[in-house]
């Protein structure tokens, strides 16, 4: 993976307090990580810094499109996303970012790269289950939702036909009434 100096932050030349960053994040940001689930992606986040005495907060929020292909019936279309997560960031002896909520810097590092945080954020704002907004409303006609419309009526007539007793089944089941 290649090193986007874009989302380098040198935070050792700030002033104590809140500093804002806005990025644009493409389909070319998702291909430095191998990742190929978005046809395309256009997303705005915003990134705020504010910057303490020993410490230093990291508030992230994302808002946009990815274009992905639908579940049922592999149609891309544009999904909407949208969301945030914070991180606190220390100081200490090394680096280590177990914690998805801290992230500790060795002392004398000048800058953060936040684009890791960026990729996690959006990729998992994602839902499991990516269904076009025309399935739902019932304007989206392709031969995938025509097949699955089919098979459900045949699985409705078997279920019509099943329910069709044999009338020798009743006689008994009124044995068990008369006592």
């Amino acid at each position: 993976m290649k090193q986007l100096n874009e989302f380098l932050i040198p935070f050792i030349g700030l002033k104590l307090g809140k500093h804002q960053f806005e990025y644009q994040i493409s389909k070319s940001f998702f291909e430095d990580f191998d990742f190929d689930e978005f046809e395309d992606s256009l997303v705005k986040v915003n990134v705020v810094l504010e910057k303490k005495s020993t410490i230093m907060e990291l508030s992230f929020k994302h808002k946009g499109t990815v274009n992905v292909p639908c579940d049922l019936t592999g149609e891309m279309f544009d999904l909407s996303i949208k969301g945030k997560i914070n991180v606190v960031v220390q100081f200490g002896e090394q680096f280590n970012n177990d914690n998805e909520e801290l992230l500790i810097l060795p002392h004398g590092e000048h800058q953060i790269d936040i684009k890791q945080y960026i990729y996690e954020m959006i990729v998992l704002s994602v839902p499991l289950k990516k269904t076009h907004p025309g399935i739902k409303d019932g304007t989206l006609k392709t031969p995938a939702l025509d097949k699955l419309k089919e098979l459900s009526l045949k699985d409705q007539k078997q279920s019509i036909q099943e329910e069709e007793i044999d009338p020798r089944w009743d006689k008994l089941k009124k044995l068990l009434t008369d006592k």
